[in-house]
């Protein structure tokens, strides 16, 4: 037990006592050049899909960036206090047989993401207008009309 060094693949400052396995420079390689990129690396719980909202005057503009989902996979909602919410829930199958052998390969993944906007000016009974194409959501929601603007009241002084 006292030839045993401490390893952990995502911190390799560790002092070795053998030769560097070409293998392991391999895989060192791989991993410090996908470090750079940070789609790559994109993780679904924390980062689910980017999404941009633009306000006009008589409406809310949101576009949501859903790459290889499919718009039947998609559900919006606008609830009463404002908030919109866009959540994806996909389900892939991968299923392959080799006639030759008794061999078959299934996988199944699950996808769900979600993220939620509040629009404080959104009207949940007005026009809520929503397309996908080419993987781009676009939702357009029209904003609650403002009655008469208030310019506050005069206080008299005693």
């Amino acid at each position: 037990m006292a030839g045993l060094i401490p390893f952990n693949r995502k911190n390799r400052n560790v002092v070795s006592a053998s030769p560097k396995n070409p293998f392991n420079m391999i895989d060192d390689f791989f991993d410090e050049a996908f470090n750079d990129f940070p789609i790559l690396r994109r993780n679904l719980i924390t980062d689910p899909f980017k999404v941009d909202v633009k306000e006009e005057d008589e409406k809310y503009f949101i576009e949501a960036e859903l790459p290889g989902v499919k718009k039947e996979d998609v559900d919006i909602n606008l609830n009463d206090d404002g908030r919109l919410s866009i959540s994806v829930n996909r389900e892939e199958k991968v299923e392959k047989k080799d006639d030759d052998s008794a061999y078959i390969h299934r996988e199944r993944r699950r996808d769900s993401m979600q993220r939620s906007l509040y629009l404080t000016d959104a009207n949940p009974d007005g026009r809520v207008h929503a397309r996908m194409e080419n993987g781009v959501l676009e939702v357009t929601v029209e904003k609650e009309e403002q009655e008469q603007i208030n310019n506050g009241r005069k206080i008299e002084i005693e």
